[in-house]
């Protein structure tokens, strides 16, 4: 069923950019949610509806459904209201400024990861002491990534006594 409605594409904006669908939504849901929850609602505060439309719904449809169908649980006389901390936007946390392309970023940390089990293994590189097991990947694998980074092994190994 898939690939045939696939065959006629439907684009649908993000509601951030269908401001004046929200209105409707929000009627829509809450008699929905009213209904299930078996309470009469007969209004919208004024600054409810006022905060739907403000905000940029970065869940889209559904974190507006998640809000309505809240409001209307905790809702106790025929007026829907919505608390305006639950639509406070969270902010990410800051991301690391990249000091390098990514693919040297990662060769980086691979090279550190393999060296360091290395060092913990004791040179050995296959058996189930070795620095493959302890990375989690095959020896073949192991021995080509070596190769590949230029990791001396031989600098991991014990000295012959």
């Amino acid at each position: 069923m898939f690939y045939r409605l696939n065959v006629f594409p439907i684009e649908v904006p993000p509601l951030r950019q269908r401001k004046e669908d929200i209105p409707m939504l929000v009627e829509y849901f809450v008699k929905r949610y009213a209904e299930k929850a078996g309470k009469q609602i007969y209004k919208i505060d004024k600054n409810t509806m006022e905060l739907c439309q403000a905000y940029p719904w970065p869940g889209n449809i559904r974190e507006l459904q998640n809000i309505i169908e809240r409001s209307v649980i905790l809702c106790s006389g025929d007026t829907l209201w919505i608390d305006d901390a639950w639509l406070t936007i969270e902010e990410h946390p800051s991301r690391p400024e990249l000091s390098a392309p990514l693919t040297e970023t990662l060769q980086n940390q691979e090279k550190e990861m393999i060296e360091a089990a290395l060092a913990a293994s004791g040179g050995r590189i296959a058996g189930p002491n070795g620095a493959a097991a302890k990375l989690g990947i095959p020896r073949s694998t192991l021995d080509s990534k070596i190769k590949q980074l230029k990791i001396r092994k031989y600098r991991y190994s014990p000295e012959p006594q």
